[in-house]
Formats: C-alpha cells, sequence, structure tokens
C-alpha cells in the first residue's frame, strides 16, 4: 500500500489489491474484528508455543511498514488472525515469519535498516526514515542479533587471537578474542576488565574439544592472557603481538627524543622541538617536507641516529624462519648498544630477552597468521565508538564489533 500524499494515513486504492472489509460480530469478540464461522483451511501457528492448529478465533486488520520504494514510504495493511491455543490456554496472536517481532515493521524493512546501520549513525538513519532514535536502534539489535544466528561462531578453532580495547575513560578495558583463520571476532566480554578471570569466561564457554583444537594464541605481552590461556589450554603455543612489540620499541626511542632534548644545548633543541611525529613515523608514510626534517635531525643528533637506526632495523626479526637465525640476528642487534648510552633500548632488550619464546615461535611455519588482523580490529572499534560519540551500551557495543566482519548478502 502506497503513502497518500493527501492523507498519510489513507491509503491509496488499486483494482489489483485486495480489500478486506471489517465485520463486527457478537460472540464476546474484541470490538472491529472480522469474524467467521465457518473455519478457515488455513493453518494458524500460536506466536508463543508453536502449536498449529487449523481455523481461528478472530481476525483484524493490521497495517505495518515496508521497505519504501523511489522515496515513497510504502505501508502493508493485510488481516492478521489469533487463535485460541489449547496448550497455553489462553488466545494467542498467530506467527508470521515475515514480520519483525515489534509488529510494526516487515523483516526487510528491519533488515534493511541494520545495513544502513553498518554504514552511518542511528541518529542520520532515523532522519533519513522519520523514524524514532529508539526505534532504529531497536530495529539494528534485532537485525544484528539474526545475523549472529545465521553466522555463529565457528565451533572449531585452531589460532586466535586476543586483545584489550578501550571502552570507558580512566582505563576501562574490554577483552576481544578472534579467530585468526577466519579474520572475525568470535567473543568479547560483557563486563569492563582485563583480568585473568575476565578472560577465563571465554574458555568456560568453550567445550572441551574446542579447547583442544586450538594450537596457536596471539596476544600481547599482559600477564593475566598468558596465565589465563595455558590454564585452560596447557599446550598452546604463544606468539606475541609484533604491532606491540614495536610499540614498546617506539615509545623506548620516544623516550631517547626526550632525554636527548634535555641534554643538547638551545641551538641544537630546534631539531629535535616538534618532530616527535617525524621521528616515530615509518619513513614511507611522510611527505617531502618530513623526509627533510627527519633528514635534518638525524644528521644534527647521533644518538638519536643510531636509536632511529635501531628501532627500523628491529623489524627483519620477524622475517626469519629458523629459530637460530632470528636469535643470531638479534645479538648482533643488541651488541649494537654498546657504549651508546640509549638506556630505554637496554631495557627493551631484557624485556626481549624475558619473552624471547614468545617472538621466536613465529619462526614455526605452523605458526605465520595474520599479527595485524588485532590491531586492525582495534581500531575497527575505535572507529565504532566514534562514529556513535561514544557507546555507554556494551552488550551493543559487543553486538556492533562481533557482527562487524560478517558480510551481510
Amino acid at each position: 500500500m502506497y503513502e497518500n500524499k493527501d492523507n498519510a494515513f489513507g491509503p491509496l486504492s488499486f483494482p489489483w489489491f485486495p480489500r478486506f472489509k471489517s465485520t463486527q460480530r457478537d460472540h464476546g469478540r474484541s470490538p472491529g474484528a472480522d469474524y467467521h464461522v465457518n473455519p478457515a483451511s488455513k493453518k494458524t501457528v500460536c506466536s508463543t508455543c508453536g502449536t498449529a492448529r487449523a481455523g481461528r478465533y478472530d481476525a483484524k486488520i493490521h497495517r505495518v511498514r515496508d521497505v519504501a520504494s523511489a522515496g515513497t514510504r510504502i505501508f502493508l495493511e493485510f488481516e492478521t488472525w489469533r487463535l485460541y491455543c489449547h496448550r497455553c490456554q489462553a488466545v494467542k496472536q498467530e506467527t508470521l515469519a515475515w514480520l519483525a517481532d515489534s509488529g510494526r515493521f516487515t523483516k526487510r524493512f528491519e533488515r534493511d535498516i541494520g545495513r544502513q546501520c553498518r554504514e552511518m549513525s542511528i541518529a542520520r538513519v532515523a532522519d533519513i526514515h522519520r523514524l524514532h532514535w529508539d526505534q532504529v536502534r531497536r530495529m539494528e539489535i534485532a537485525y544484528m542479533e539474526d545475523l549472529l544466528v545465521q553466522h555463529p561462531p565457528p565451533k572449531r578453532l585452531r589460532a586466535i587471537g586476543m586483545d584489550e580495547v578501550s571502552i570507558k575513560k580512566r582505563h576501562r578495558y574490554a577483552i576481544v578474542v578472534a579467530d585468526l583463520e577466519r579474520r572475525r571476532p568470535i567473543w568479547m566480554s560483557e563486563s569492563p576488565g582485563r583480568a585473568e578471570e575476565d578472560l577465563d569466561k571465554f574458555y568456560v564457554g568453550l567445550n572441551a574439544r574446542s579447547r583442544r583444537g586450538i594450537k596457536l594464541a596471539v596476544m600481547d605481552m599482559w600477564k593475566p592472557f598468558r596465565h589465563s590461556t595455558l590454564r585452560h589450554v596447557p599446550n598452546v603455543r604463544i606468539v606475541f603481538d609484533k604491532f606491540h612489540v614495536i610499540k614498546h620499541l617506539s615509545d623506548a626511542l620516544d623516550e631517547v627524543r626526550r632525554q636527548e632534548y634535555k641534554r643538547v644545548n638551545e641551538n641544537d633543541r630546534k631539531f629535535i622541538k616538534g618532530q616527535r611525529y617525524t621521528l616515530l613515523s615509518n619513513k614511507a608514510n611522510l611527505d617531502l617536507d618530513g623526509r627533510r626534517s627527519l633528514k635534518l635531525l638525524l644528521k644534527a643528533n647521533k644518538r638519536l641516529h643510531k636509536a632511529y637506526l635501531l628501532k627500523e632495523t628491529f623489524g627483519q626479526l620477524w622475517d626469519y624462519n629458523y629459530p637460530a637465525c632470528a636469535r643470531t640476528f638479534f645479538e648482533h642487534w643488541k651488541a649494537q648498544l654498546k657504549w651508546q648510552g640509549l638506556e630505554p633500548f637496554e631495557k627493551f632488550a631484557a624485556m626481549i630477552d624475558r619473552h624471547w619464546e614468545g617472538l621466536v615461535a613465529y619462526c614455526n611455519p605452523d605458526n605465520k597468521v595474520s599479527l595485524g588482523f588485532m590491531e586492525g580490529l582495534n581500531n575497527k572499534i575505535r572507529v565504532i565508538q566514534r562514529r556513535a560519540y561514544g557507546i555507554k551500551d556494551q552488550r551493543y557495543l559487543k553486538l556492533k564489533v562481533l557482527t562487524s566482519f560478517i558480510k551481510d548478502r
């Protein structure tokens, strides 16, 4: 039924569109109901228990909104039945598979709203369709729940990755776990926290067969993650995330920059001041002015030049396929720190020595999984939060994250 421009609630009549005539009967039925004495042949299914039976109790004309066409809102009018369910011992509404749970929209309209919310904010979608913000939010939640039912998390896991994501101010974090082979998040904690007992909830939710199937776990060097994983999956191989290791190295380089700014005289400080982004960025991402500033900075300060070269060469560690070759490279890299006065780099090298097993495990060909997926997932979560100007409901955020990598065709 198309929208009437003169009367938004008055339907337009078409000769091919069947019209239903409501006739009021007695027998204790509700006013305005359409009741037929002769039982209908169609099977009516109870919306509560799913029991099917022939006939109906009464009928009404119901109006719902459907997907718009050419910028015109479309409403459907149809006859809906109620039945007396002997199992429930009450009068119940019939089940219509194409009708949304709210009873005010069709399933395809709800799905269309959910798809638009994946790219736009709720406020924008509500403005386009002239709906209330809360209506759009409820439809999006129903769409995401249906999407998870259609694409449930896999039961057989081999390689998983885990990371914490900031959800609130004052260092409030949630844990996200992803399947690295299928490249999709499979679990997210519903309460803030990144302690050992918070990650235990993920492993407790898995059956024994799924836990035994996990052979590889990619994580940062956070101890609670390691302890929880090794307790539930004792034979798992732990690989430390490359991007978290490089972040520690970048922090060491930034600390050297601060120390040099305090150590040098006033004339040399002009080369260091305001160059934090230039020094920590990948050289390939710098524009022409940035490369010139970096060249002047490294030429003016030999200690920063040495620290920058050490930071750039350390990434080669993940290119080796044999643990012995990786260890030889690291010993040569560490030998270059002697007599350089780079204390932050020496602390970083000591940290790498303590966590060497988790780094060298990546040399095994069976452990060559995507180390950048978790970082990309973290960035995508920040985009979701920024688009909504912050999300307070963690259950809603969890649904957004778990469905973010599911392709809805």
